[in-house]
């Protein structure tokens, strides 16, 4: 008997896991003002599969998934993701790093560079740590 938790397809195809999604589709393609089978058309897929996406009766492969995200001109990750779910979990630091957003594109490759330098120099300190003990 084959272990169902096991992954039996091509790189690129592994069937996406997650309760969510599907009314995270739902919800982006009604916003985007399509219906299923136009969905369906613009990913290339068969409507049946768009109504089983939703209905959350199947899971798209990672191939899929791409070509749903394309169709509805979003990102994998707003399908895969709901907004809680990405970025840091602290309140304060959420609000300051959504703010970037007012900032000047010059302005933001500057804060981009210093959490970088500083992502940096973390994973360094941390390395030498390992090494260390």
């Amino acid at each position: 008997m084959v272990n169902s938790t096991s992954p039996m397809h091509a790189s690129g195809s592994e069937p996406v896991t997650d309760a969510n999604f599907a009314a995270r589709l739902g919800a982006q393609r009604k916003a985007a003002g399509i219906t299923q089978q136009v969905l369906a058309d613009r990913a290339a897929i068969h409507v049946t599969q768009v109504r089983r996406y939703e209905a959350g009766t199947s899971q798209p492969t990672l191939d899929v998934l791409r070509a749903l995200a394309l169709a509805l001109n979003t990102s994998a990750d707003s399908l895969l993701f709901d907004s809680d779910d990405r970025g840091p979990a602290t309140p304060s630091l959420r609000l300051k790093l959504e703010a970037l957003d007012r900032l000047d594109p010059d302005e933001q490759a500057h804060v981009t560079a210093l959490i970088e330098g500083a992502l940096l120099r973390h994973d360094a300190r941390r390395h030498l740590t390992g090494q260390a003990s």
